[in-house]
């Protein structure tokens, strides 16, 4: 009986190893944890396109380890613990040359006429909202505070609970019913 068991919390574990991750990467489809909204994005970058997606390495980054008794999901991006709970960075040298470095990037791209004056299309239009943002982030004092909203996307919720309540019910009841099939 003691395999038995063992082999029933070895297939929820792995059941809930699957559907969680599963759940966690969906998050980023529905632009939320489970049904609690994220905030919008306040900068003019990457307008309507989707929150916390831009490369796909933290969306990507979502691994989950287990052990004989338990599972952790986690990220090992730098970034991710700040995107996840939320919280305030200071602004630094170093974070002030990048914003020049992207000021710079973004205005050597404008579409300019043969006269030399800036084309008034929509990509440029979008460059130099864009180049405005980066220069804004560049002026911002060094120690400066910049908040960053929670847009949780790996964690405990009711939805979380309600899943590995379901898998271990399911579980537990296929383990009994082919239990007592077999006596």
């Amino acid at each position: 009986m003691e395999k038995g068991i063992q082999r029933v919390i070895r297939n929820i574990l792995k059941d809930i190893r699957i559907d969680l991750g599963d759940e966690f990467d969906k998050n980023f489809e529905r632009q939320a944890f489970f049904s609690e909204q994220w905030e919008r994005r306040k900068s003019p970058l990457r307008p309507g396109r989707a929150i916390l997606v831009d490369t796909g390495k933290l969306r990507q980054s979502i691994r989950s380890r287990s052990t004989d008794t338990s599972i952790r999901f986690f990220s090992d991006l730098p970034y991710a613990g700040i995107h996840n709970e939320g919280g305030e960075i200071k602004v630094t040298r170093k974070m002030k040359s990048y914003f020049w470095h992207k000021y710079y990037e973004s205005t050597g791209s404008f579409g300019r006429k043969k006269n030399g004056e800036r084309r008034n299309d929509k990509r440029t239009i979008q460059l130099s909202t864009e180049a405005e943002f980066w220069k804004c982030m560049a002026l911002m004092k060094v120690g400066q505070s910049i908040t960053i909203p929670k847009r949780q996307f790996l964690g405990s919720s009711p939805e979380v609970e309600k899943a590995v309540k379901e898998i271990i019910e399911e579980n537990l009841a296929e383990y009994f019913e082919h239990e007592y099939k077999l006596k």
